[in-house]
């Protein structure tokens, strides 16, 4: 329960440890700097060591502290070692951020490869379950813990040309429901953020080319496309104090896309 005459407490993360996947750009470092400023020792994962030491870099210039870690979350023995180092290091964990994610097919769904449902459900899905599995066990020990998966309206609403990293999506989205129910007696809370289309590299096929991009912006009603820092106060309310009676819920931020 949270108790506090002071609401900048709510969202105060000093003293916690975030794990965040998929940290190296775009959304997953926005989230991990944006926790860094909070007050978290962050731990940043992605595959590329550079690209890591890099944002760890820019945290640690920002007064942050940042442990950078390559790791492949379609990979289970680095997933482990990945939640082993943080908990030696760092103490714990108090946040996990499953963001990592991959789309090796654009094309009707009857086209992929089982090679593309494979490589897709291993980092969008299992990926995510392996985080958590490796995770919780830190968290239960403290009674508290948030993990945060980060979804995508997809999940909700297929678009042509995606449909597996749709399928993938949804699965998160259940996953997240199912672990918040298992969870909550152990103190943990698990809910998913789910984005419109937001200007990273990851999504710039949707954005980038002029004439898809004003069919896209024809269906937001706030006209424009999402950044990164559109995601960052709900990623800060789902990890803080703040939420702690928030669990098994989807928010979406998507500039009224879905209405």
């Amino acid at each position: 329960m949270t108790d506090t005459d002071d609401p900048r407490a709510l969202f105060d993360l000093s003293g916690k440890v975030a794990l965040v996947t998929g940290a190296s750009r775009g959304i997953g470092e926005a989230i991990a700097r944006a926790y860094a400023a909070a007050g978290a020792a962050v731990v940043l994962a992605s595959r590329t060591q550079e690209a890591l030491d890099r944002v760890a870099a820019a945290i640690r210039e920002e007064g942050g502290t940042a442990l950078p870690v390559a790791c492949h979350t379609g990979d289970g023995e680095q997933v482990e070692a990945l939640v082993e180092r943080t908990v030696s290091e760092l103490g714990g964990i108090d946040v996990l951020v499953n963001n990592a994610g991959t789309n090796p097919h654009f094309g009707p769904l009857l086209s992929a490869d089982e090679s593309h449902w494979q490589k897709t459900l291993d980092v969008n899905l299992l990926g995510y379950f392996r985080l958590a599995k490796a995770c919780v066990p830190a968290m239960a020990a403290r009674k508290r813990g948030k993990i945060v998966n980060v979804a995508s309206i997809i999940g909700h609403t297929p678009h042509p040309g995606l449909g597996v990293y749709a399928v993938s999506k949804a699965g998160v989205l259940m996953l997240t429901r199912v672990l918040a129910l298992e969870l909550a007696p152990e103190g943990i809370q698990v809910n998913a953020l789910a984005p419109g289309i937001i200007k990273t590299r990851f999504s710039e096929a949707l954005w980038k080319e002029p004439e898809r991009s004003r069919g896209f912006l024809r269906q937001i009603p706030a006209g424009r496309f999402g950044e990164p820092g559109d995601l960052l106060g709900l990623a800060l309310y789902l990890a803080s104090p703040a939420s702690e009676y928030t669990t098994g819920q989807v928010f979406t931020v998507d500039g009224g896309q879905t209405v």
